[in-house]
């Protein structure tokens, strides 16, 4: 069974095991014991695998795999499952269902847990990656904002920019489906696009401050501190937003960017931002939870406080100092010290 599973880069289709000379009660008997995971009816990996493959992505892309051995049907991944496939940021990963996309079908339907969209497309809208079909990224960005809106098509478009395609590239997608459903919503997060937001979580902070009507924003902007440069994630006037996800904290071993111990982590971002705050800017943090619900007006209602207090204290416009050492060193988007 182990052999059979890893000869399927980690998942195994029902026929796949008969044809080892497994008999399906003894593949039962394994997936009620738990020594099977069936990701999919019909396709299963081991439980050890599916343990170590982390929410976010690993097991939502083996769901996109497992559907890949079992759907008959001509199709192309799309939306959530495409985006997913492209490493473009999604909000709730772990809850997308898969999606496929359909030149023939007449209308949209879901069935066995796959949402099956009937759209056209063009052939130089497919690209191959590892050996299934996707619509383009691009179109993906579109499909995603017209599946589930502003705020998770934005999550998307930014994060289409920060892989290099272009503001023009996502605008002549959303213009081959002008007059399609939710087609000006469309337009709205191309023009709001940012390649600046380099997570969901610095994405969702912006549009946050975009809601409060906080403009003009800058992203990743460069704050000289002893050693090196912080780029802050977002900046208005003299106040910058720093949007910490669970990344930032999560070790590299689980998927995150966290190098070293936590306790570690926590002390270099307090003397981060103690060092970026004595050159003459106020700092507000947010955080995901801040994003929803009641605590989303809680959060704005901070923000305001804070930059106020920023205002009073350093005014409206930069320190020439700043926006000389800014001029300088803006468009150099690594990450040295910060």
């Amino acid at each position: 069974m182990r052999a059979v599973v890893g000869a399927g880069d980690g998942l195994a289709t029902a026929q796949a095991l008969r044809a080892a000379g497994i008999p399906p009660r003894l593949t039962a008997t394994w997936v009620r014991d738990g020594t099977l995971v069936a990701v999919r009816r019909g396709v299963y990996t081991t439980r050890e695998l599916w343990q170590s493959w982390d929410v976010h992505r690993r097991r939502p892309l083996a769901r996109v795999r497992a559907v890949s051995r079992t759907l008959r049907v001509p199709h192309v991944f799309s939306h959530d499952s495409a985006a997913l496939m492209h490493g473009l940021p999604v909000l709730w990963p772990q809850d997308s269902a898969v999606h496929v996309t359909r030149r023939h079908l007449r209308a949209s339907i879901t069935s066995a847990g796959v949402h099956h969209h009937g759209a056209r497309y063009d052939d130089g809208q497919v690209v191959e990656i590892d050996g299934l079909a996707a619509l383009d990224i691009a179109r993906t960005v579109v499909d995603v904002t017209r599946e589930h809106g502003y705020r998770a098509g934005l999550v998307a478009a930014d994060g289409a920019m920060q892989r290099g395609v272009s503001r023009a590239q996502l605008a002549a997608a959303a213009e081959a489906m002008r007059g399609w459903p939710r087609s000006l919503v469309v337009r709205a997060v191309v023009e709001d696009a940012d390649p600046g937001a380099e997570s969901a979580v610095e994405t969702l902070g912006r549009e946050l401050l975009m809601e409060m009507g906080l403009q003009p924003i800058e992203t990743q902007f460069p704050v000289p501190i002893p050693g090196g440069v912080a780029w802050c994630d977002l900046r208005v006037g003299c106040h910058v937003v720093e949007c910490d996800g669970r990344q930032k904290s999560r070790p590299v071993a689980d998927g995150g960017l966290a190098h070293g111990d936590l306790e570690q982590l926590l002390w270099d971002e307090r003397r981060r931002q103690r060092e970026v705050c004595a050159t003459g800017l106020g700092m507000s943090r947010l955080v995901w939870a801040d994003f929803w619900g009641d605590a989303r007006e809680r959060a704005k209602e901070r923000i305001r406080r804070e930059e106020a207090v920023t205002r009073d204290r350093f005014g409206a416009h930069l320190p020439a100092h700043l926006e000389e050492f800014a001029r300088r060193v803006r468009g150099r988007r690594y990450r040295a010290t910060g």
